[in-house]
């Protein structure tokens, strides 16, 4: 059996190890929360940049279309050159 006198000293030493767990769940938690923050701006930092990839594809030139366009425009200069001499 163990005295008296080390039952309050037990009693001392749980208080003070519940309070070291409390304080330490309660920094894991602000940091779990400041991730689940951050995540949640870098998903929507994501979404808007796909969006902006997106509509820079969507209003680009296809590379195909843009060849033929100036193969028609180095016709129409031979053309206008050869008619105009």
């Amino acid at each position: 059996m163990t005295p008296d006198t080390d039952q309050p000293v037990a009693a001392d030493t749980y208080a003070e190890l519940r309070r070291g767990l409390d304080v330490g769940l309660a920094k894991a938690d602000g940091r779990m929360a400041l991730l689940a923050q951050r995540n949640d701006q870098t998903e929507r930092d994501v979404d808007d940049l796909a969006a902006r990839v997106a509509a820079l594809e969507h209003s680009r030139w296809p590379l195909p279309a843009l060849g033929t366009l100036c193969s028609l425009g180095a016709l129409v200069v031979t053309v206008w050159q050869v008619l105009g001499r």
